[in-house]
């Protein structure tokens, strides 16, 4: 299974201009194109049909996106097609109002169980933001039932850019709530998402910095306190899974088959200007296992034309699902 996660770019540039406009504005697929002209951010409307295009063409089956305003989910829903569907809320008011942290399936390869959301703030049931953070941010967890073998649970988050203490609290309520999963659940757990910070690695010494949400979720920090709510809703004994952590997956690959390319965020700049690309979007495995990752792969997002389809780079990962 191909799994992914792409931070999309919010529609920051709207217009009216309908899927159908975009298709039918598509140039001659043979004629030669002038090369980087432009790497300049372009609306959406002329960036989704490139994503939608590398989605299908790569064989992705179940991705997470962020910043995906309403009008990104719809038209992703309608040029991917009818195999397609997804779950997420707006994360300003829990209905169609700001950013989405959205999950997009394949029906012919998962089944939706059942998903729910929660946000990553002191009061994880209510829409909320965390004191101090730029921004409402949330969580979208989803249950699924491949083909064969257990449950599989899914989780999309977006930390916020300007708080690591509200990275820190969104880490630890995964982590919390992924616990529960793999024992409740009893199947592989898989964590995507916008983490919005670089981390060194070797981590050294293992304070954390501003890496403090990566650090707890791969077990190098302990967590911070949560909403007593949410850990009651979601509790586990002490004897199941106490050393539960996530194990990212870029390391838990075959060294010959990562991607070369490391950064996943590179902004809009002409590609000789490097200074502003980091890592800062991740997959990580629940070590309770079910899963094997065979390939790693961050895919360029720039095109011959210079169409930059978001300043972030997709990350896909395949799965053996155990």
């Amino acid at each position: 299974m191909r799994v992914g996660s792409w931070n999309l770019r919010y529609d920051s540039q709207p217009d009216n201009i309908t899927v159908a406009d975009s298709l039918a504005a598509l140039g001659d697929p043979l004629q030669e194109p002038t090369y980087l002209q432009n790497t300049s951010e372009r609306p959406w409307s002329t960036r989704r049909v490139r994503v939608a295009e590398l989605l299908l063409n790569k064989g992705v089956e179940v991705i997470g996106f962020q910043e995906a305003l309403v009008r990104q989910v719809n038209d992703l829903q309608e040029l991917l097609g009818s195999d397609w569907s997804w779950v997420g809320v707006g994360r300003d008011d829990g209905v169609e109002a700001g950013e989405y942290s959205p999950i997009f399936w394949k029906n012919s390869t998962l089944q939706l169980l059942d998903w729910d959301y929660f946000w990553t703030s002191s009061t994880p049931f209510e829409p909320s933001k965390y004191e101090g953070a730029g921004s409402y941010r949330i969580c979208t967890v989803a249950h699924f039932q491949p083909a064969t073998g257990p449950t599989l649970t899914v989780f999309n988050t977006h930390m916020d850019d300007q708080s690591d203490d509200q990275r820190r609290l969104a880490a630890s309520l995964v982590l919390y709530r992924a616990r529960y999963e793999a024992v409740n659940a009893g199947g592989p757990v898989l964590v995507m998402g916008d983490f919005n910070r670089r981390v060194i690695i070797p981590i050294s010494p293992p304070t954390g910095g501003d890496s403090g949400a990566y650090n707890i979720s791969t077990g190098v920090l302990e967590p911070v306190a949560i909403n007593q709510t949410f850990a009651d809703k979601y509790a586990v004994t002490d004897d199941q899974l106490p050393d539960f952590t996530l194990l990212d997956l870029r390391g838990q690959t075959p060294r010959r088959s990562v991607s070369s390319n490391f950064a996943t965020f590179t902004g809009f700049t002409p590609p000789n200007n490097a200074s502003d690309w980091g890592r800062i979007d991740f997959l990580f495995g629940g070590s309770n296992g079910g899963w094997t990752s065979t390939a790693y792969h961050v895919d360029p997002s720039l095109t011959d034309d210079g169409l930059y389809m978001s300043d972030h780079r997709p990350v896909f990962v395949d799965v053996s699902l155990d």
